[in-house]
C-alpha cells in the first residue's frame, strides 16, 4: 500500500512552496523509511487502489476522490476548515489534524511575547522611539492585567496555563466545558459577554467553525471592555476587518496584534498596514515544524494499522 503525499504547501503554488513540499517529503520518508510514497495524482484505477493514507496540505478540491481503499486522511495543519469546506471530502474516511509540539511552543511565545507587548506598553514606546521621545509610561502589574484566551484546546489551553504562570489573571472560554489548572474557565454567551466587558487583552485561538466565523463583528468589539486589546492568532475568517478598523478608530479597541486576515497575503492597500493601532504579522506566529510533525503521522500511521485509536481526529460534526 502506499502514502499519498497531496496539496499546495503553504497556500502557494511557487519555488518556494515547492521547496518546502520537498522538505517534508524528506521528514516523512525519515520518519517512514519502510513506505512506498505516491507524490503525484495515480495514474490509473490500480494505482490509486494502492493508496492507504492521504497526507495533506490545502489540497485542492476533489484531489481526494477515486481513492477506494483510503483510510486515514492525515492533515499536516492544525486547522481542518478549509478541509471541511470541501464537499468531496471523502465522507466515511477518518480525518486527523495536526498537533505539532514544535509549533505549540511557538505559539506560545509569540502569545506571550503579544500579551507582555501590549501589557507593559511597548508599541508605545516603538512609537515614542521613532518620534525621539524620551517618556516612561506606568503599566499595571501581571496580576491586575486580565486576559480572556478564547478557545482552550491544544493551543488554547496552553497559551492560557503559560500567562498563568507568568502572573497575568488568566480566564479562558470555550464552547464547551473545559478544567485548565490556574485557569478561571468558563463557557456559554453570558459568560463570554462578561469576560469580554472585564479584559484588557483578548487572545482568540478558537477553531474557524460556522459558529466561530466572523466572530469579532461590531456586537462582540463592542461587548470588549473600551480601549482593550486584541490579539488573533486563529483564523483571519473570525474578524470581521472593517468593524474591528471602525472600532480602532473610536478607541473601542486600543490595539490589535494580528497574525491571519480574510486575504494573504494582506494586500498592500489594506489599513491594517498604516493603522497607527495595528501591529502586523505575516501569518508567522507558529508553524508546524516537519521533523516534529512526521513523527506524529508516523504514530497515527502505527495507531491505524494496530486497530488503535487515532491521534487527534477530528469530529466532523463539530469543524475540529
Amino acid at each position: 500500500m502506499s502514502l499519498y503525499l497531496v496539496g499546495h504547501w503553504s497556500g502557494r503554488n511557487d519555488a518556494a512552496a515547492q521547496d518546502e513540499r520537498a522538505g517534508w517529503l524528506s521528514a516523512l520518508q525519515e520518519a517512514l523509511p519502510h513506505e512506498e510514497w505516491l507524490t503525484q495524482p495515480p495514474t490509473d484505477a490500480a494505482q490509486a487502489a494502492q493508496v492507504e493514507v492521504a497526507i495533506v496540505a490545502n489540497p485542492p478540491a476533489g484531489s481526494l476522490q477515486g481513492l477506494p481503499n483510503l483510510k486515514l486522511i492525515q492533515s499536516v495543519w492544525a486547522g481542518v476548515d478549509k478541509l471541511l469546506s470541501d464537499t468531496t471530502l471523502p465522507a466515511g474516511v477518518p480525518l486527523a489534524r495536526m498537533v505539532d509540539p514544535a509549533m505549540n511552543e511557538a505559539m506560545v511565545h509569540t502569545a506571550l511575547w503579544a500579551v507582555l507587548s501590549l501589557h507593559r506598553r511597548f508599541f508605545e514606546l516603538a512609537v515614542q522611539q521613532r518620534e525621539a521621545q524620551w517618556q516612561p509610561l506606568k503599566y499595571r502589574r501581571a496580576a491586575e492585567w486580565r486576559v480572556l484566551v478564547l478557545g482552550l484546546g491544544e493551543l488554547g489551553g496552553r497559551v492560557a496555563r503559560a500567562l498563568a504562570a507568568q502572573g497575568y489573571a488568566v480566564s479562558g472560554w470555550a464552547t464547551r466545558p473545559v478544567s485548565l489548572s490556574g485557569v478561571a474557565c468558563v463557557h456559554g454567551e453570558d459568560a463570554l459577554a462578561w469576560e469580554l466587558a472585564s479584559a484588557n487583552t483578548v487572545v482568540n485561538l478558537l477553531p474557524l467553525t460556522l459558529s466561530t466565523r466572523d466572530f469579532f463583528d461590531a456586537r462582540r468589539l463592542g461587548q470588549m471592555k473600551k480601549g482593550a486589546t486584541l490579539v488573533n492568532l486563529a483564523r483571519g475568517a473570525h474578524v470581521v476587518e472593517d468593524d474591528l478598523l471602525a472600532a480602532l478608530d473610536v478607541g473601542q479597541v486600543g490595539h490589535a496584534v494580528l497574525d491571519v486576515f480574510q486575504q494573504e497575503p494582506l494586500p498592500t492597500g489594506h489599513r491594517f498596514w498604516s493603522h497607527p493601532q495595528v501591529t502586523v504579522l505575516p501569518h508567522t506566529a507558529a508553524q508546524t515544524d516537519a521533523r516534529t510533525a512526521a513523527a506524529v503521522v508516523a504514530a497515527n500511521l502505527l495507531a491505524l494499522r494496530a486497530g488503535r485509536p487515532l491521534l487527534h481526529e477530528v469530529q466532523r460534526q463539530r469543524g475540529y
